[in-house]
């Protein structure tokens, strides 16, 4: 069991049983699911170790059961492919005998090409931010934000927090998030790190489009699917703009993209993710 911020790196220190099989340690928290962010950077992790050269430069992730945070999880490695230039894995999640969490990544050495980049929205600096997120009306309602919580994660959001009942429909949810203190020169760790936090808020950008508080209808929500592109090394010990937008929703079903970009305006990673949600279920 895993718990605060020296924990959180724990997290992604990832015990090998077997060859391609590792097990990863739980996080200590109340709710009754596994973050989707928890298991991807785990699986991540676990491909990584598996892999002699190159950098990941993306993943593609399907969320395919709950997990059971009272236990730990099994990550098995198919090792695909070694090739000259890139390197493929696959990668299952394993709770109870069942697969809860199918990841496929892929790592590739640099190679000299075109360059080019969105550029990085205007917003404030993060200093201009609240240093701390007021909490939650009802920390036990679906807020994704209490898997951060004395877990090594600093978030400062740009138009307040998600649960503010003042807040207005709006097309962007924009936050800045870095590690509370220095990370090691891994970038394995920053990389994985990014991932666990690329969960956090997607599916509340879909609500957002709509001027909804998470915290203030019931609801069920749950990430389907969750892919990742790794542009170039960057460190989540230093500031990270994460600027997302919803461009569609239908049938209970919501998409939702990301941009993570440095400081210096630096795009580093996209995301995108399609979350389910079902709102005005009985309370």
């Amino acid at each position: 069991m895993i718990n605060g911020s020296a924990g959180f790196l724990d997290l992604l220190d990832l015990e090998q049983i077997e060859v391609n099989i590792f097990r990863g340690m739980r996080l200590e928290t109340e709710r009754t699911r596994v973050f989707g962010g928890h298991v991807a950077a785990q699986a991540l992790v676990a491909a990584n170790s598996t892999v002699d050269q190159g950098r990941v430069h993306s993943l593609h992730a399907y969320f395919l059961r709950p997990g059971d945070p009272a236990i730990p999880i099994l990550y098995e490695v198919d090792r695909i492919r070694d090739g000259r230039s890139f390197t493929t894995r696959r990668v299952v999640a394993i709770q109870h005998g069942r697969a809860i969490f199918n990841l496929a990544c892929s790592f590739h050495a640099d190679e000299t090409g075109l360059e080019h980049q969105d550029a990085m929205p205007d917003v404030p600096d993060p200093e201009s931010l609240p240093d701390s997120l007021p909490v939650p009306p009802d920390p036990a309602v679906g807020a994704p934000l209490t898997y951060v919580s004395g877990n090594g994660l600093e978030i400062r959001y740009v138009n307040g927090a998600p649960w503010e009942s003042d807040r207005r429909p709006g097309e962007r949810e924009q936050l800045w998030m870095r590690a509370r203190g220095p990370l090691r020169d891994d970038p394995m760790l920053h990389t994985a790190i990014a991932t666990f936090a690329s969960d956090l808020s997607l599916v509340g950008t879909i609500l957002r489009r709509h001027g909804i508080s998470a915290w203030g209808r019931t609801f069920f929500a749950a990430s389907l699917d969750h892919c990742m592109w790794f542009h170039r090394p960057f460190r989540v010990d230093e500031w990270l703009l994460y600027d997302q937008e919803s461009p569609a929703a239908y049938g209970a079903r919501g998409l939702a993209q990301g941009k993570m970009f440095t400081r210096d305006g630096t795009l580093v990673a996209s995301i995108a993710q399609e979350g389910l949600l079902r709102l005005d279920l009985p309370a």
